[in-house]
């Protein structure tokens, strides 16, 4: 588990939430709750992208603020590894 930090700013129209250390993990929801749910989806989408093509994540740094942010609080990324593999014929052992 890393534990990066979210920091969330109450607008008019809704609740704009952005991981601090995590880079272009950011989202905007309806009210509080909907903001906290959309940036954890959006921040296991932003880790598995960077692993996909290769990339490290982003090392957690628990000292960034924003300012202008109402709320900052950890967010947690929790990713499950699995492997996925095919049971090829006896026949294409025997050819190789």
């Amino acid at each position: 588990m890393l534990s990066y930090k979210a920091a969330y700013k109450f607008l008019e129209d809704g609740v704009h939430g952005e991981v601090l250390d995590f880079p272009g993990t950011i989202t905007c929801g309806r009210d509080l709750d909907e903001a906290r749910r959309l940036l954890a989806g959006a921040l296991v989408d932003m880790a598995e992208t960077n692993l996909l093509v290769g990339e490290q994540l982003p090392i957690p740094d628990s000292t960034l603020s924003d300012p202008d942010s109402d709320l900052e609080e950890p967010i947690h990324l929790i990713l499950n590894a699995s492997s996925k593999f095919t049971v090829l014929p006896e026949t294409v052992y025997e050819a190789a």
